[in-house]
């Protein structure tokens, strides 16, 4: 499976990176953190993405040092039963994230577009087509992230038409807001950026994978950078009274957009969505298949469609804005423990082994 037929170019870990952290976060985040820093919230941004981008450097650290995926290093690390127990953690928390991003879209279409829609049939159509393009393989699934953010960048355009409204000076006064706000704001904004740990799977398969690690900062840069210039946005076109009663901030941008040929442009940003949703899900299940396989000598696609069936019947039970609410919740917390302070766990671990086996030689 590592041969070279399977591999990627370096340079698209740019683009799986970007891809697994713009989704659908992207559309409502505002509100969390101005709630909680008010017109400092743009710092909650940097803030943020500056510990994900340690994040990356502490898992390109481990990974070149074992070059080998996350199921393999804590089997080293921690044999076969402990390993095996925190493996299966990963992979259950990979599925979850796969299965939020699912359920927060429909939660929008249900919202804006189709309120009476058939969940369960429109999850089963979403199933289908995300069977369809894992099943090609890590290559597939890695092009068809490129098209996700290559295709829906026009949208980044829509955004100039808030600007002639916007009042940058209600940044000021700067830092205004307390050190507890500041992290309360930065943790929330962590769900956005979850997802850098599925590099760990894939990284077997990048050619030249060692100096690959630039192309992984520079995609965490361009994430940091759009939620910043979103933000910045929000904080000066909306008053802080006002973000409060939007739950999806940047479609309400889009409610805006005038254009002769247009009347609700809102409607061809959600449809447009599907191609950023898709791609995303689909490198989640991509990552748990993997781990799964692993462990059990099972076909890959009845992996992948078990995956996919428990996708279906789990996103249909979470319904209501209050229980989908404590699902995010739930990983988020989950998420920035495993990505950020236990991958440096491994690394500091990984490191006092590898020491000792020198000073014993």
């Amino acid at each position: 499976m590592n041969d070279k037929s399977h591999q990627i170019s370096p340079f698209l870990v740019f683009f799986l990176i970007v891809k697994i952290q713009v989704g659908v976060g992207v559309l409502g985040f505002q509100r969390i953190i101005i709630q909680s820093a008010g017109h400092d919230a743009w710092m909650a941004a940097i803030i943020s993405g500056a510990v994900f981008s340690l994040g990356i450097w502490g898992m390109y650290n481990l990974l070149n040092r074992h070059d080998m995926d996350l199921i393999g290093i804590q089997k080293r690390l921690f044999g076969k039963w402990l390993g095996g127990l925190l493996n299966i953690i990963w992979i259950l928390y990979w599925l979850m994230v796969g299965i939020s991003v699912l359920r927060s879209y429909l939660e929008i279409v249900q919202s804006w577009v189709f309120p009476q829609i058939n969940t369960w049939l429109v999850t089963s159509i979403f199933a289908l087509l995300i069977y369809y393009v894992v099943l090609g393989g890590f290559r597939v699934v890695a092009g068809f992230c490129f098209l996700g953010i290559s295709i829906p960048s026009y949208l980044i355009l829509t955004f100039y038409f808030p600007l002639e409204f916007t009042h940058f000076r209600n940044l000021l006064p700067i830092w205004d807001h307390s050190l507890k706000d500041m992290a309360l704001a930065s943790k929330q904004m962590s769900y956005s950026y979850l997802g850098v740990s599925t590099l760990m799977m894939y990284y077997p398969l990048v050619k030249h994978r060692k100096s690959s690690q630039k192309w992984a900062q520079l995609g965490n840069l361009t994430s940091v950078f759009l939620y910043l210039c979103l933000t910045i946005l929000t904080i000066g076109y909306y008053s802080e009274g006002q973000i409060s009663r939007y739950i999806w901030a940047t479609l309400s941008f889009w409610g805006i957009v005038q254009m002769p040929f247009v009347e609700r442009f809102e409607y061809i940003g959600i449809a447009t969505w599907v191609l950023v949703l898709v791609p995303s899900v689909c490198l989640y299940m991509w990552v748990s298949a993997r781990g799964i396989s692993q462990y059990f000598k099972m076909k890959q696609k009845t992996i992948y469609a078990l995956l996919l069936i428990l996708l279906v019947v789990m996103t249909n039970l979470i319904k209501g804005r209050g229980m989908i609410n404590q699902f995010l919740d739930y990983i988020s917390n989950l998420g920035l423990i495993l990505e950020i302070p236990y991958v440096l766990f491994l690394v500091c671990l990984s490191t006092v082994m590898s020491n000792k086996k020198e000073d014993k030689k």
